[in-house]
């Protein structure tokens, strides 16, 4: 069945426009642009010695309106700010949509472990309250070369993780994704992540409510977005595109597009008649969400 639909997806792309491949169908969908989004502001502060704010990839709000701290104690390169504009709504929404896939999946209890020190291979990992990741040595992410897969966390509340921790991701390739998901099994007020000084980060937060970097912590391959709830910062570089801007780090999102099982370099699609685009939105994406996840159990 997704080999016929794979065919009639490129079948169609030729014809109306051009084919950012299987590739390019990410679960994040149109919020892919996006490194930093926040329901409803977006801050960032300052603390004199520290490197200032660096966000590489789009930046948004929505439906609040306040982002603050930026020019000149942040910048944005990559992309631009986006106030409750429609570009901001929708990435919103696309959001809202992996996260709720995402969220459905089914896999491997990790509640009471911490991460650190850990060395996992893909798969769906849950938490059915909070989880941690602290200590020297770091989470290790290995996707051991398989193509199209992916590492998902679901985190029941909240997500913290310590003084100068790290996730290490090895093995990827262009299609790798990594996502981590707070508020799965709390309720309504709850999922959050709090990411601790230091902290080198990698993949795509999602959190239910707010996210807050405390000075210094990276996310050099993913993003952070808050659908319900503020998004904080405090001197952090951000990456949604690690080939394109790592911040001389070094380190490596495979071309995936900062884990989001991407391109490296976003298509823009070419407009086509509004019946059309739908059929080829829904088509995309149970071609996209087939295939990445309904094989993982």
């Amino acid at each position: 069945m997704w080999r016929r639909l794979f065919y009639l997806v490129a079948f169609v792309a030729v014809l109306y426009g051009p084919s950012t491949g299987l590739a390019d169908l990410s679960p994040l969908g149109s919020s892919q642009s996006f490194a930093v989004l926040g329901h409803e502001t977006v801050t960032n502060a300052h603390v004199d010695g520290n490197p200032s704010t660096q966000v590489y990839g789009n930046l948004g709000v929505t439906p609040g309106t306040s982002v603050t701290g930026f020019y000149p104690d942040g910048t944005v390169s990559g992309g631009t700010i986006h106030v409750n504009d429609g570009l901001a709504i929708n990435a919103l929404a696309a959001a809202n949509t992996a996260y709720g896939n995402l969220a459905s999946l089914s896999g491997t209890d990790l509640t009471g472990q911490d991460l650190g020190g850990l060395t996992l291979t893909p798969g769906v990992y849950s938490f059915s309250s909070s989880a941690s990741l602290t200590g020297a040595v770091p989470l290790t992410l290995d996707f051991q070369g398989t193509p199209n897969a992916d590492f998902v966390f679901q985190i029941g509340t909240a997500l913290t993780t310590g003084t100068g921790s790290s996730v290490d991701v090895i093995n990827g390739d262009s299609t790798s994704g990594v996502y981590w998901l707070m508020g799965v099994t709390g309720g309504p007020g709850t999922g959050s992540a709090t990411l601790g000084p230091d902290t080198v980060f990698a993949g795509n937060i999602l959190a239910l409510t707010s996210i807050s970097l405390d000075p210094r912590a990276e996310i050099l391959c993913g993003r952070a977005f808050a659908l319900n709830g503020a998004v904080t910062l405090i001197d952090n570089p951000i990456s949604n595109n690690n080939t394109l801007e790592d911040f001389d780090s070094g380190r490596s999102d495979f071309g995936s597009y900062g884990f989001s099982g991407g391109s490296d370099t976003p298509v823009i699609p070419v407009p086509v008649p509004g019946a059309l685009l739908l059929v080829c939105s829904g088509i995309g994406s149970v071609v996209a969400f087939g295939r990445r996840f309904f094989s993982i159990s």
